[in-house]
């Protein structure tokens, strides 16, 4: 035993090594990973910072297209505690349970863009150099880095959001100037009026903003907008400085009510800060703006401390040779922390994390399938793991959802505090997979209790919806949860629901295989566009061994009429390409959740070689930008390659499972206590390392061409 705690040695030779378990923690070293993964995006991206319900976006590009760049100050820092999908607060007029509920808002996704907050202007010998855009903008997980060079006065600004959800910008300058702002309250294209108020609270240093107003909305997607409340009404902004400007504002009205102000302060090397702060009790926004004013270094160095501890602390580590994939592995995960949030309120009890920015923020259906799978890998799995699961519980306890005439039960796309999209559809029998394999990772029987009793077993009672060929497993699963939780007299139940005899799950794949007259091709539709979506049907554990290779070896490789485009995987077909250029089909050419699911299947399908080198050719074309030499997230490439979407796309998070599930071939279950790994090293890198949190320890494992070595795990562990 001793020689085996100070290092298990396994050779992948023929057939599967079974190591017994390691007690020996392999912690990894602390890293900056703020620091490391810093890059410039100045003209390139737009800024993005993210608090719990406090979000800053710098500039504005239109799906990337630059539209407005940054400047000093705060442009467009916004509140979004999901209350609204976008800027309006109407209730829905529909009946029953396709109500959606107070909130839902098909228009104003992006409200951010039409907010003008602290737009900074600055003064040099009474020479004025209006909203100057910076040099250089840095960004990091925790801050922005902004700079300017101005008739040869150097200025530098750091950009965050604490603890308490305020946003500050702490300003510095070579010599003494003079710092212009100007912003007004919230009107966004789609408000009809404004009925804000504004006063200037000379104590504080403050300007409080009671926001009011209404705007025109669209609850419900097949009826006329109205008009309703917007989304900030009654809450109230508060904007302040470290020194004092009480001589120097100016507030005027406009002839829509809208609040315009502007103020004046000095800076020098010694620095200025600037806040923002947003919130239902004035009080509270009062106090949370001058607390950053106040402990500004403090808490941007605990911000800071938090990025850090949860990219150090939190997540599976990950080296390989090429730093490039490293620096992807790690700019993926921080994307997916900063996404979380808290609300606490309504449909929101849970912690979850969300897609998009750029788009409307919130947890999406669809984006759920591998995002709470990625949770899984996380080491507080409460925090970061259940809640993306369970708050689609609130949906189906409070029967929000469309009901088809054979029994399907379809929840929304999207939801909030107390609305939801309206957009149905059946990727939550996906869900049940992912709950599966957070309860493999934690044992927690409770938490898969939460799961089948008031969710799954409602959600799915009268039929479970189909995901890419999932049914079977997910009637598996949910045939196992029904006994793990004492709900024995649902096996039976669950066996008629999801018929599972081999010669009929057979029968359901032979049937779709070379469907319509294309050959080589799983369920190919009658219209002729094929997309990747038939691949992604290799996931499921029946989908046959030799349809899965046919499929690969003809249609995903070829170059002329396949899906190997400028690099793998187009979203479509070549073949299909000439007879289907909508303006979504030429948008999305190249699309991550596409890549993801293809690139699983092979992995499932034990095509372990051919499956790591085209994740690495995904990952360095699509998430790696060769002319900016940084790690990028966009929602989609277009056909010709120009980057198009939200620039900050959690749509990216199964890209992490690539890593963890594929090329480390990782998987484990506490109540077996069994760690199996099936490693998938690229050809190109000569090793790679994983250290992983299990059971409140790291076990490392650390790949070779010839053999796999595995430390301190608390498992029995079995490389294949």
């Amino acid at each position: 035993m001793r020689r085996l705690t100070q290092l298990i040695l396994t050779t992948i030779m023929a057939g599967p090594f079974f190591g017994a378990p390691v007690r020996a923690d392999e912690k990894p070293p602390f890293t900056d990973y703020c620091e490391r993964l810093e890059q410039e995006i100045q003209g390139r991206k737009h800024g993005f910072l993210a608090g719990n319900v406090t979000y800053y976006i710098g500039g504005f590009h239109a799906v990337w297209n630059p539209v407005e760049d940054e400047t000093i100050g705060l442009t467009h820092p916004f509140h979004h505690d999901l209350r609204s999908r976008g800027t309006g607060l109407a209730a829905s007029s529909i009946s029953g349970t396709e109500n959606t509920g107070l909130g839902n808002d098909y228009l104003g996704w992006e409200f951010y863009k039409d907010t003008r907050v602290l737009y900074g202007s600055v003064v040099i010998d009474s020479k004025v150099f209006e909203n100057p855009k910076p040099t250089s903008m840095r960004w990091r997980p925790d801050k922005l880095i902004c700079e300017y060079e101005l008739d040869g006065v150097r200025i530098k600004e750091e950009k965050f959001i604490a603890a308490n959800d305020a946003a500050a910008s702490i300003i510095t300058a070579s010599r003494p100037i003079e710092l212009r702002f100007s912003g007004h309250s919230f009107f966004h294209r789609n408000s009809i009026k404004s009925t804000s108020a504004i006063g200037m609270n000379v104590g504080k240093n403050a300007i409080a903003i009671t926001e009011g107003g209404t705007v025109r909305c669209k609850p419900d997607a097949n009826s006329d907008p109205k008009e309703a409340p917007c989304v900030y009404d009654g809450m109230t902004t508060v904007l302040s400085a470290s020194r004092s400007f009480a001589n120097s504002v100016s507030i005027e009205q406009d002839d829509r009510g809208v609040q315009h102000y502007e103020f004046t302060v000095p800076c020098d090397e010694k620095g200025t800060v600037v806040s923002w702060a947003m919130h239902d009790d004035s009080k509270v926004a009062v106090k949370s703006a001058r607390d950053i004013i106040k402990q500004c270094r403090s808490s941007l160095l605990e911000k800071t401390t938090v990025m850090n501890r949860l990219l150090n602390e939190e997540v599976p580590w990950f080296r390989c040779p090429d730093e490039r994939f490293v620096d992807v592995y790690y700019y993926l995960w921080s994307l997916y922390l900063m996404y979380y949030i808290e609300v606490d309120d309504g449909w929101e009890q849970e912690n979850h994390t969300q897609t998009a920015v750029n788009n409307f923020l919130g947890i999406h259906r669809y984006d759920s399938a591998f995002q709470i799978k990625v949770g899984a890998w996380v080491r507080n799995k409460p925090r970061f793991a259940y809640g993306n699961v369970l708050t689609w519980k609130h949906l189906t306890t409070n029967q929000r959802y469309r009901q088809l005439p054979n029994g399907l039960k379809l929840l929304s796309d999207n939801k909030g505090v107390n609305w939801h999209s309206g957009a149905y559809g059946g990727e939550t029998s996906e869900h049940v997979l992912g709950a599966w394999q957070i309860y493999q990772h934690t044992g927690d029987l409770e938490f898969l209790k939460r799961c089948y009793e008031g969710h799954f077993r409602t959600l799915f009672w009268d039929g479970v919806t189909v995901f890419q060929m999932n049914r079977f497993d997910v009637g598996e699963k949910l045939e196992q949860m029904a006994k793990l939780t004492g709900s024995e007299e649902d096996v039976v139940h669950w066996q008629e629901v999801v018929r599972r005899d081999p010669e009929f799950v057979r029968l359901m794949y032979d049937q779709r295989w070379e469907a319509n007259g294309v050959s080589d091709f799983f369920a190919a539709p009658k219209n002729g566009m094929l997309t990747t979506n038939s691949f992604w049907s290799m996931r499921s554990s029946g989908f046959p061994r030799e349809y899965a290779r046919q499929m690969v070896n003809t249609g995903a490789l070829d170059r002329d009429k396949g899906f190997y485009g400028e690099f793998f995987p187009l979203a479509m077909a070549r073949e299909s390409m000439e007879k289907f250029k909508s303006p979504a089909d030429m948008d999305f050419g190249y699309t991550p959740d596409t890549a993801y699911f293809t690139l699983d299947g092979m992995f499932r399908q034990d095509m372990r070689e051919l499956a790591s080198e085209l994740t690495l050719n995904h990952l360095e074309n699509y998430n790696f930008h060769k002319q900016w030499q940084i790690p990028v997230a966009p929602e989609a490439y277009r056909r010709d390659l120009t980057l198009f979407g939200d620039q900050y796309s959690n749509f990216n998070a199964g890209k992490i499972l690539l890593y963890l599930e594929g090329l480390a071939g990782l998987s484990y279950s506490l109540p077996d206590r069994q760690l199996t790994i099936r490693p998938a090293l690229p050809k190109t890198w000569e090793w790679m390392e994983v250290r992983l949190p299990i059971d409140g320890e790291w076990t490392k494992v650390r790949y070779g061409h010839n053999k796999t070595q595995v430390t301190a795990s608390p498992l029995k562990f079995v490389i294949e």
